[in-house]
């Protein structure tokens, strides 16, 4: 990765302007999930979506299948059980609570990832992160006690989306190599839209109509947030540090929030703001405070090597 960095350096202008572009499709997926779910239950979206997206991703795969062997099956079928676990939740999540609280909830991911690096691996928790983690309690208080119904299922789901994304994160830097991207991709919706058929086959089959509306979030959720932001995510993430992706990344929930508040007419309490803003510093802040000191670093790195020099 290092040598692919030095041999074909990508300017840091596109590479954040990429990055933040995805950031939008992915905010959009809030609203898109919460207008089709107003014609199609979640469980069906959930399975359609990636039913869908596992076509798209064949399709696209086609000149590559023949590279296909059971190592990337299986590395693609573990990161896939993961996805799926997400997106369950996420769609679960959304479908009970407003998309302007789901969306700071699920940024809470980058706080459950170093959690669950001390946990099983011992990794060192820093100060830095234990302040993240008690203002993002706090942040979590606030929202529990300013909104109508307080800390409902929906903010539960959520939260419990956001752990597992932390996992589904870790799950890829510890199971994925050098496999193809894009075959390990398709597997993984692959593995999400068998998970989603099981389901909603154990389950009672709704009636439902899938008009206009419900169609075209299916196909953005499909084609946008899913096939795409995956491919730029994987193609363009390897060019910055894991800080500053992860910086971008915290612009989802307030894409999110404003299209709650602008399209959907969402309104959130005083209090519920107070814990949106706490949740965002609480995750945002030990990410700031890491790329300060990756630059500090840097810099002195660069000091010695002048002086030596």
């Amino acid at each position: 990765m290092t040598h692919a960095r030095e041999s074909a350096p990508m300017p840091q202008g596109k590479v954040t302007a990429i990055l933040v572009f995805t950031t939008v499709l992915w905010g959009g997926s809030f609203l898109f999930n919460k207008i089709g779910m107003r014609e199609i239950p979640p469980i069906q979206f959930f399975f359609f979506r990636f039913a869908l997206a596992a076509l798209l991703m064949g399709i696209i795969c086609i000149p590559r299948l023949s590279r296909l062997n059971r190592d990337i099956v299986r590395r693609g079928a573990m990161v896939g059980v993961a996805l799926a676990a997400v997106n369950l939740t996420f769609v679960l999540g959304v479908s009970g609570t407003t998309i302007s609280r789901a969306g700071y909830l699920n940024n809470l991911f980058v706080l459950f990832i170093p959690l669950i690096s001390f946990l099983i691996w011992r990794e060192r928790l820093d100060r830095i992160t234990f302040a993240g983690v008690f203002l993002a309690v706090a942040g979590l208080w606030e929202l529990a006690s300013g909104g109508a119904e307080g800390f409902n299922r929906g903010d539960l789901l959520s939260t419990v989306c956001a752990l597992f994304i932390a996992i589904h994160i870790i799950t890829v830097s510890r199971v994925l190599r050098d496999e193809d991207v894009y075959l390990v991709t398709f597997v993984q919706f692959s593995t999400v839209a068998l998970a989603g058929a099981a389901i909603t086959l154990a389950m009672p089959w709704p009636a439902f109509t899938i008009g206009a509306a419900g169609g075209w979030s299916l196909a953005y959720c499909a084609i946008f947030p899913t096939v795409i932001c995956f491919t730029l995510q994987n193609a363009f993430q390897r060019f910055t540090t894991p800080t500053k992706a992860g910086l971008i990344y915290t612009l989802d929930p307030v894409w999110s929030m404003l299209a709650g508040v602008f399209i959907l007419g969402e309104r959130l309490t005083p209090r519920e703001l107070v814990g949106c803003m706490l949740i965002l510093v609480a995750v945002a802040g030990p990410l700031l405070g890491r790329l300060y000191l990756e630059q500090k670093h840097r810099r002195l790195y660069h000091l010695d090597g002048a002086e030596g020099s």
